[in-house]
C-alpha cells in the first residue's frame, strides 16, 4: 500500500482554507466598508490652519443645528478630482459641504479648487495631518455625514460616485436629519 507524504496533503488543505475564508469575505454586507469605531459619536475637535481667501470653520460650525457633509482632500489625489463633480452637485442642491485641505501644498489646493470649482461652504488645511488622526482618516477622499448637533453619521473612504450618494450618501443625510 502506498504511503501518503504530509507534503502532498498540505497543499490541498490550504487551498480549501483560503476558499472558505474568501467564500466568508463575499458574503459579508458590503466587503469595501472600513470600520469606523467615530459613528455614533462626536466629531472630534475641529484644528484647522486658515485656507487664505476662504472662510473658515470651527468646532462650533459643525454643532450649529445643520445636516452637512465634511470632505478631506488633496490636490495630489486622483480620487478627489475624480468626486469633485459630486461633491459640486450636493453643495448645489443646498447640502453644506465642509473642506478639509489633507497634507497639501496651499498653491496647488488653489489651483485645484481655481480648475474643477469650490463646493466648500467653509474650508480649512491639515497641512501635518493630526486632525486627521483624530477623525480616523484611512486616506482621501473621505467624507463624513454630520447631524446637527456634530455627531457623525457616516464615514465614508473613498470617492464619492453617483451610486455611492443614492445608495450610502442620502440614507445617511436622511437619517442625520431625522436625529435633529
Amino acid at each position: 500500500m502506498a504511503r501518503i507524504s504530509p507534503l502532498m496533503i498540505a497543499p490541498p488543505l490550504i487551498f480549501g482554507a483560503f476558499a472558505v475564508l474568501a467564500g466568508i469575505g463575499m458574503f459579508r454586507d458590503d466587503p469595501d466598508a472600513l470600520p469606523s469605531a467615530r459613528e455614533g459619536q462626536p466629531a472630534p475637535p475641529v484644528v484647522l490652519t486658515e485656507f487664505p481667501g476662504k472662510k473658515m470653520f470651527d468646532d462650533e460650525t459643525l454643532r450649529d443645528g445643520q445636516v452637512k457633509l465634511v470632505n478631506y482632500w488633496a490636490s495630489w489625489c486622483a480620487p478627489c478630482r475624480a468626486e469633485h463633480p459630486n461633491l459640486e452637485a450636493l453643495s448645489g442642491e443646498g447640502i453644506p459641504v465642509y473642506g478639509i485641505n489633507y497634507k497639501d501644498q496651499l498653491g496647488n489646493a488653489d489651483a485645484f479648487l481655481a480648475e474643477l470649482g469650490d463646493p466648500y461652504k467653509a474650508i480649512g488645511r491639515d497641512e501635518q495631518g493630526r486632525m486627521a488622526l483624530d477623525w480616523g482618516l484611512y486616506g482621501v477622499p473621505e467624507t463624513y455625514v454630520i447631524d446637527g448637533q456634530g455627531t457623525i453619521i457616516l464615514r465614508f473612504a473613498g470617492p464619492i460616485t453617483q451610486r455611492v450618494i443614492e445608495s450610502t450618501i442620502r440614507p445617511a443625510l436622511e437619517k442625520a436629519a431625522g436625529s435633529n
